[in-house]
């Protein structure tokens, strides 16, 4: 039965996105019509627009629970334990959240005519909050063990590729007493090094991240979301502009996945 619905769920994605791409354009519509001095009717026109798309999606998002639910019981096997702890809890605060947002959904249609609307939001944010954490957290970590990767393939060529500066004789096969000119440089002085480190890094992480789509997606995603909870807590204001540009791009990434599988980060 489970399965059933979580199957259901999957088709639904696709159009809850995109709902939430114009929830949020409608969002960023509504910011720019009021910087430029819009009339009221229309700005009241595109707010109650984005309430209808907000009151959609919920409906759409009903039972989502259980699909996070069962996306934290396959994760909650993986062998690298700091995938399996970021990737199962990141699960399962979606489900805390997706739970939340349908007993706001409740209160918003009437259901629950008595609800507290705003305590509930502020705890669906939260949960929302955690779960995007956590998923930056698990692609900083990937982003970690693959510079770790490249840099120990980097080095393997560069020193196959390159003599050492210590070689042994052909006569008697020892090592000669002096280095070579190379290796006896003095070192650099502390800033150009730590400058040149930083390139080097700078320049690793272009490639890990260029080399990787899905990875590089899901960083920007999750980037672009982490604004929206921070905003509507109250703990990194930035304006219903920045929150509608950071929805609107966040969600069409979201549609590119579901285009195209390839480009979503598994597990």
């Amino acid at each position: 039965m489970m399965e059933s619905w979580v199957r259901f769920s999957a088709q639904s994605q696709a159009k809850e996105r995109v709902f939430r791409a114009a929830q949020y354009a409608c969002t960023l519509l509504g910011y720019t019509l009021q910087r430029g001095g819009a009339r009221a009717e229309l700005l009241s026109t595109i707010k109650q627009l984005e309430a209808h798309m907000s009151l959609t999606r919920k409906l759409m998002r009903l039972g989502n629970s259980a699909e996070a639910l069962e996306a934290a019981k396959r994760t909650v096997h993986l062998s690298d334990c700091v995938l399996r702890l970021c990737i199962t809890v990141a699960h399962l605060n979606r489900a805390m959240y997706f739970a939340c947002d349908n007993v706001l959904w409740a209160g918003k249609t009437g259901l629950l005519p008595k609800l507290d609307q705003n305590k509930w939001s502020q705890r669906s944010f939260r949960y929302y909050l955690f779960a995007l954490i956590l998923n930056l957290t698990r692609d900083a970590y990937e982003i970690r063990l693959l510079m770790e990767r490249e840099s120990r393939g980097s080095s393997a060529k560069s020193f196959n590729s390159s003599p050492s500066p210590l070689t042994p004789t052909s006569e008697n096969g020892e090592f000669p007493l002096t280095p070579s000119p190379s290796s006896a440089m003095s070192p650099l002085p502390p800033l150009p090094m730590l400058s040149a480190k930083l390139n080097k890094q700078f320049r690793l992480l272009i490639t890990v991240l260029r080399n990787n789509p899905p990875l590089l997606l899901d960083l920007l995603k999750n980037l672009c979301d982490v604004f929206i909870p921070l905003d509507r807590l109250g703990l990194y204001p930035t304006g219903s502009g920045f929150v509608g540009a950071c929805g609107l791009t966040s969600s069409i990434l979201s549609i590119l996945t579901i285009v195209h599988p390839w480009l979503k980060l598994k597990p």
